[in-house]
């Protein structure tokens, strides 16, 4: 966990906040407020060492983080991201149960809604919060003599889990529990409820065999383990959701070789020659894969995002950014998709890649270690 009294210096921490409440006042039309903000906050930093968001200032900060995360190609729709504040939860359990009405709403019955759900800060004087998960749904992977069963990017987490006392059927898709710290205190653990759970099984619009491969994914990615900074306070516990790009499932998820390497099957269902890679059977191999994830989530009605549409959509956010005088930022190497990237007009262009802030960033996983 973090040195909380010696995060936050209060000169750098001022000047943060006042660059973000400038820059968030001027956006919502609120020029008229900004010093008298400032003063407030000023105040509360000389007083407590930090000072607390509005939920309008949260609510505008989240988004600005969004359209500043310069690996997120989907950043369009910045500005529907819906914001829910729990900042005034304490014990674990709280939280977890905000958790699972996250996933709820942000799946809104396959209509998928951009969500962040944020609790408290790390300040001082407060317990921080901290979600173990990579996201808040996610498949274990299990270790065995025959190798992985489940989600091999997972065993690590899932060995703790088993640590802990999870029961698990040990299946290639079994729902990882959520982990909850808050301060000093040990996790706590807590099984997702079914009823919060949504998979979409794949079948392929030409290939009866392919829903014989018995794959499915989770309906909503929901990132859990990152950190929200918005006008120098961090968020240790701020999970966020938008929709999959297929690509993240079909070429990758399911093909990656150290995630569920489906490629050599799907080609020998295919017939195709893998003796060699010039006869190109991984390409067709991953469109196969490709194709059933879309064709499936289509079919379940569940909201996801093709590359071609994704980077069309790009091209608008960068031309809606350059209407409202602000600079495009972003890391080239993630907006390209990982299928075909030369067919996207983004492959064509370049990127500053400025981090600016509000945003969200890495932060140290926790110790994996059971007492």
């Amino acid at each position: 966990m973090y040195d909380i009294e010696n995060r936050y210096d209060r000169e750098g921490l001022l000047e943060e906040a006042e660059s973000f409440v400038r820059e968030c006042y001027t956006e919502l039309d609120k020029e008229a407020e900004i010093e008298d903000r400032i003063a407030e906050i000023r105040a509360e930093i000389r007083e407590r060492g930090h000072y607390d968001h509005t939920y309008e200032e949260l609510e505008h900060g989240a988004k600005m983080a969004w359209r500043n995360s310069n690996r997120c190609v989907g950043r369009l729709f910045w500005d529907t991201l819906e914001v829910i504040d729990e900042r005034d939860l304490e014990t674990p359990a709280e939280i977890h149960e905000a958790c699972c009405r996250h996933i709820e709403h942000g799946r809104n019955g396959g209509d998928i809604v951009p969500t962040i759900t944020v609790f408290k800060p790390i300040v001082p004087g407060e317990q921080q919060v901290r979600i173990w998960n990579y996201e808040l749904l996610r498949y274990a992977g299990y270790e065995t003599e025959d190798g992985i069963v489940g989600d091999p990017a997972e065993t690590e987490f899932t060995e703790y889990c088993l640590s802990r006392g999870w029961e698990p059927e040990r299946t290639d898709f079994d729902i990882l529990p959520h982990v909850i710290q808050v301060g000093e205190e040990d996790p706590s653990m807590f099984e997702v409820p079914d009823s919060v759970v949504e998979e979409v099984e794949l079948t392929h619009p030409d290939y009866e065999w392919f829903a014989d491969l018995g794959l499915k994914w989770i309906d909503v990615p929901i990132v859990s383990n990152m950190c929200l900074e918005i006008g120098g306070i961090r968020y240790t516990a701020a999970p966020f959701n938008g929709w999959y790009l297929s690509t993240e499932i079909g070429a990758r998820n399911l093909t990656d070789e150290d995630r569920y390497d489906m490629l050599p099957e799907v080609a020998q269902r295919l017939g195709l020659d893998t003796s060699e890679d010039r006869s190109l059977w991984k390409d067709e191999a991953t469109l196969a894969i490709h194709r059933a994830v879309i064709h499936s989530f289509d079919e379940a009605g569940v909201r996801i995002t093709d590359p071609h549409e994704v980077t069309d959509q790009f091209e608008q956010f960068e031309h809606n950014e350059n209407a409202e005088g602000r600079d495009i930022t972003g890391d080239w190497s993630w907006l390209i998709p990982p299928t075909n990237p030369a067919t996207t007009q983004v492959f064509h262009s370049s990127y500053d890649e400025e981090v600016k802030t509000p945003n969200f960033f890495y932060q140290e996983d926790p110790d994996l270690i059971s007492e």
